[in-house]
């Protein structure tokens, strides 16, 4: 039985539209037709004017991998329309299962995809600063498969970006304090997304050639968690402080 990719990603586009949760896809799909329906789904948002602004990385700790059964990253696509202003504000009735996890950003300066180096994908970055990713899964009980992730924009709904910084910053091992009002979350490292964030930013040219995409100066790549999501709680303000790179933040509404 073949899928029905336009009436699939009308229904999670609806979803995430009105923040209204919808049922795990009934019928298994394939991970190409899940990212068909990403693909279809994001350009519902396009026909409505936002515009594409980079992508991002996700599964990328070894444990989530294992936990969801695959041996490989997925990602998602990121919109006008998803971007947050640092010290901005979000309404959380707009989400359904909305949660936030730290992350680092590259700036892409030149194109880039394909199979590349580590050297190669950092000379196509212009900068890197530290990001907040709201991630919101649209599924009834926050269950979901593989497939049901990637069709769902691999839960991505909104991003902050810090301060931009020189691309020569060691992102080795930065250490990072996630926080609600100045009360620490969650503390990581850098070291946590695939042991170095340049190896997502790899996958990331190799995922976006695969997609018959590329990599345009001006695009944000969102390297992965580098640690659990926090659930968000409304009237906080949410922060993270990261070794080097700084500070960024927002606000939820009551």
């Amino acid at each position: 039985m073949s899928t029905d990719i336009a009436a699939l990603a009308a229904r999670l586009d609806g979803a995430a539209f009105h923040a209204t949760a919808t049922p795990q896809l009934e019928d298994p799909i394939s991970l190409e037709d899940a990212y068909a329906v990403q693909r279809a789904s994001i350009q519902r948002r396009l026909d409505r004017g936002e515009t594409r602004v980079g992508i991002k990385m996700g599964f990328t700790s070894r444990a989530k991998m294992v936990q969801m059964g695959v041996d490989d990253l997925i990602w998602g696509r990121l919109t006008s329309g998803m971007l947050v202003e640092d010290g901005g504000s979000i309404a959380l009735p707009d989400y359904v299962h909305p949660r936030v996890e730290p992350e680092i950003a590259f700036l892409v300066g030149r194109p880039l995809a394909g199979r590349v180096t580590i050297p190669q994908a950092l000379a196509a970055v212009d900068a890197v600063a530290p990001a907040l990713e709201i991630i919101d899964s649209r599924y009834e009980d926050f269950r979901f498969s593989l497939t049901d992730v990637v069709a769902d924009n691999s839960s991505s709904s909104g991003f902050v970006v810090g301060p931009w910084s020189r691309p020569d910053v060691d992102l080795s091992n930065l250490g990072l304090v996630l926080a609600f009002d100045g009360r620490p979350q969650a503390f990581g490292s850098s070291a946590a997304i695939l042991g170095h964030p340049l190896r997502s930013l790899v996958a990331a040219a190799r995922v976006i050639a695969e997609a018959g995409e590329t990599l345009s100066p001006g695009d944000i790549v969102l390297a992965g968690g580098a640690t659990a999501a926090s659930a968000l709680r409304p009237s906080s303000f949410v922060s993270l402080e990261m070794e080097t790179l700084g500070r960024c933040g927002f606000h939820t509404d009551p």
